[in-house]
């Protein structure tokens, strides 16, 4: 793929395509793309995890591997992994490809680096982040209530 290309793929994905052209670009100079066989896993549970994936074909399942677990089903532009862009952690999940499949690696490293270069898109991820967290936040509040002998129904 060239990198418009590339840079077209990435204003696909939700997150990334907040950021803006001139990030993206940056971004898409340095990404790299694999092919993964069917059955062959992108990485484990627990596996440390240095970089964020997009899906450019195909699509996997993602699993904790708890018994008798349902797969979630990603498919194209979707980015796994997207807190290992900003911090070190490990992955929670198994993501294994159902079909071939390919994939745009974004390394940390890479992310930081254009996040220095551009503040303002380091402001936007700061607010996307702020904004998920406040969501995640009140969902939680709302099932805590939900199982809280406390509250009258």
């Amino acid at each position: 793929m060239s990198l418009e290309d590339d840079i077209a793929v990435l204003e696909q994905v939700p997150t990334l395509n907040t950021l803006g052209r001139r990030s993206l670009r940056a971004l898409a100079m340095g990404v790299e793309t694999s092919t993964i066989s069917e059955g062959r896993k992108l990485f484990d549970a627990g596996d440390p995890a240095d970089a964020a994936y997009v899906v450019l074909s195909g699509s996997f399942e993602l699993f904790t591997g708890a018994r008798d677990e349902e797969p979630l089903v990603v498919r194209p532009y979707t980015l796994l992994g997207e807190l290992a862009l900003l911090t070190e952690t490990l992955r929670p999940l198994t993501a294994v490809a159902r079909e071939t499949s390919d994939v745009m690696r974004v390394p940390r490293s890479l992310f930081i680096k254009m996040l220095e270069g551009y503040p303002d898109t380091a402001v936007r991820m700061r607010d996307i982040m702020t904004a998920r967290a406040s969501q995640w936040s009140s969902e939680l509040r709302r099932v805590r209530g939900m199982f809280d002998p406390s509250t009258k129904r």
